[in-house]
């Protein structure tokens, strides 16, 4: 049980693997004001970044999921660099499939929501493990602008327009499945830079040095690609945010 090597080549600069920085992961924690001690679960952790860095900002303590071992070695020095490997614990497992031993203050998932088979569905998911008055946390893409053909839409890492909705559209959807919105942090053009560009860098380096690898042609054709796509459709069209819930 791993994440497929194409996922580690693209994203192995990467912190956060989301559109996000380090400014608006800080900005996330500092509006949830969590006290020394909260607790949290993130289910698809990546690299454990909004853990770690939480665990030493705020003195939070969690545990974070995710199918790959790449990431979650990453996540595991990343905690000791910040000193906080006291505090935050990683493990290998699908995420889709794990509720916390305890329930803890804040559910998190972030960018992942196929793992509940969708927004709601994670949202269930997430409260599984969430004691009551928690916070769950969804990052989610949305539609920025209407994509006008299905090249577009497929630009945009979606097999229809349907599998995303608009910014409204969620707000909608939070407010129907029995959720207040309580905050939300959006990613901006730049961050979406940083998440997307970093990518063409992390592959073309990777190409320099595995010439003959069985995914060398794959990522070669990525990269002859992907720039021009994503400046024609994705960053124009694509938004993403980081939301908190709470349970009406």
């Amino acid at each position: 049980m791993d994440l497929p090597r194409s996922f580690t080549i693209r994203e192995r600069s990467h912190r956060i693997l989301d559109p996000f920085t380090d400014e608006k992961l800080a900005i996330l924690g500092r509006a949830l004001r969590p006290r020394p001690g909260t607790t949290i679960l993130d289910l698809a952790c990546g690299k454990g970044e909004m853990l770690c860095t939480w665990a030493r900002d705020h003195q939070i303590t969690g545990t974070g999921v995710d199918i790959s071992t790449v990431f979650l070695r990453a996540a595991g020095e990343r905690a000791e660099e910040l000193g906080v490997a006291d505090r935050v614990g990683f493990v290998h497992a699908n995420a889709s499939e794990f509720v916390a031993p305890e329930p803890v203050d804040i559910a998190s998932c972030c960018g992942a929501t196929w793992i509940g088979g969708g927004v709601a569905g994670t949202i269930e998911l997430l409260e599984a493990s969430l004691r009551p008055g928690g916070v769950v946390l969804i990052g989610e893409p949305f539609w920025r602008k209407d994509p006008p053909d299905q090249q577009a839409v497929q630009a945009c890492r979606a097999m229809s327009k349907e599998q995303f909705t608009t910014l409204p559209g969620l707000v909608t959807l939070f407010r129907d499945c029995g959720w207040d919105l309580v905050e939300m942090v959006l990613a901006d053009e730049d961050s979406w830079d940083r998440y997307v560009a970093a990518q063409w860098l992390n592959i073309r380096t990777w190409l320099d040095d595995n010439p003959d690898d069985e995914l060398a042609e794959q990522l070669r054709e990525e990269l002859d690609t992907a720039p021009l796509s994503y400046v024609t459709y994705q960053r124009n069209h694509l938004g993403w945010g980081v939301f908190a819930l709470m349970k009406r």
